[in-house]
């Protein structure tokens, strides 16, 4: 792949500060874009912006030096100067204002009249989640490749290698299929033979729960806030196949290309999808809505699990 010769603007550049101050899938999502950067100023330290939790995956991109640990759109707590600012956190002003305030050389933004920033591109709310920081990044000379998404498998060991991973959870209860459903596709595939294996978060403890119950499972099953990410990236990169919604752990499957079935409603796989690979199987009802309603969305519901068990019973066959 080319790489855009630098302009002197950045040639030079010292300090590069990017801000995506939000959760695992959105880190993910933006890691071509990350890249770009790490190319086009190899010589600078380039620093991200977000939550501390995520700053082992952040270095493992090869793209960032440190992480500035930081949450939403609060201020940044930046000693000295910046050279090159970069929002890959949303379309401002909010967050345009935050990397604004500390007076960079020069801002990478989507254009925003709000904030006076008018040289960036301007925002497609349609646009994929991967190609949108792609696009902005090139717009400024960076050449990004929306498919350079892959990680290395963690040097941790995985605390299940070889399971099938179900992954209830989701940060809101529209995009989070029943724990009903979860639980009969547990228990299909414990009785195809397979090790099966629960996780979430802390908070997601008693959906995990209620799924390993459910599906019948040993209690060892249920790694739910038993694993920090390290671990959680390495049982989905030793994963026979991961089974979750619109989440965090869909993107760490695609990053370590194990096979996946992922659920999605209410936002369309079109916009926060796996790429076109043989090994992600995504079961989609068709039907958009509020991703932050605080309902399981109808078009989610109209996923059956005898779907979701047959889909998982092909990736696992084409597997072997």
């Amino acid at each position: 792949m080319a790489v855009t010769a630098a302009p002197a603007s950045r040639a030079t550049a010292r300090r590069a500060l990017v801000l995506r101050a939000l959760g695992l899938g959105d880190l993910l999502t933006a890691v071509p874009a990350l890249r770009a950067l790490r190319r086009g100023i190899p010589g600078a330290r380039l620093t991200l912006a977000a939550p501390a939790a995520l700053a082992p995956l952040a270095r493992a991109t090869g793209a960032v030096d440190d992480v500035l640990p930081s949450g939403g759109l609060e201020p940044l707590p930046w000693p000295g100067a910046v050279d090159v600012a970069v929002n890959l956190h949303g379309r401002g002003p909010q967050s345009h204002r935050i990397l604004a305030a500390l007076a960079p050389g020069r801002l990478l933004a989507f254009a925003h009249t709000g904030v006076l920033h008018t040289d960036g591109p301007d925002w497609d709310p349609g646009e994929h989640e991967v190609r949108r920081w792609c696009r902005l990044v090139s717009a400024y000379g960076f050449d990004a490749d929306p498919g350079d998404l892959d990680l290395a498998v963690p040097a941790v060991a995985s605390p299940a290698p070889g399971a099938v991973v179900i992954h209830p959870g989701a940060a809101f209860p529209a995009r989070r299929w029943p724990a009903e459903r979860f639980a009969a596709v547990a228990a299909a595939m414990r009785d195809g033979g397979e090790r099966v294996v629960v996780t979430g978060g802390p908070g997601e403890a008693p959906i995990a729960r209620r799924v390993v119950e459910l599906a019948g499972l040993d209690g060892r099953a249920d790694l739910a806030g038993r694993t920090h990410l390290p671990q959680l990236a390495a049982l989905v990169a030793g994963a026979r196949l991961v089974v979750c919604g619109d989440t965090g752990l869909a993107h760490l499957a695609t990053a370590f290309r194990t096979p996946s079935v992922l659920l999605f409603g209410p936002t369309p796989p079109a916009r926060w999808g796996p790429p076109d690979r043989a090994e992600h199987r995504v079961l989609w009802a068709g039907r958009q809505g509020d991703p932050h309603g605080h309902e399981c969305h109808p078009g989610l519901l109209e996923i059956s699990a005898d779907q979701a068990v047959e889909a998982a019973g092909r990736a696992l066959a084409d597997r072997s």
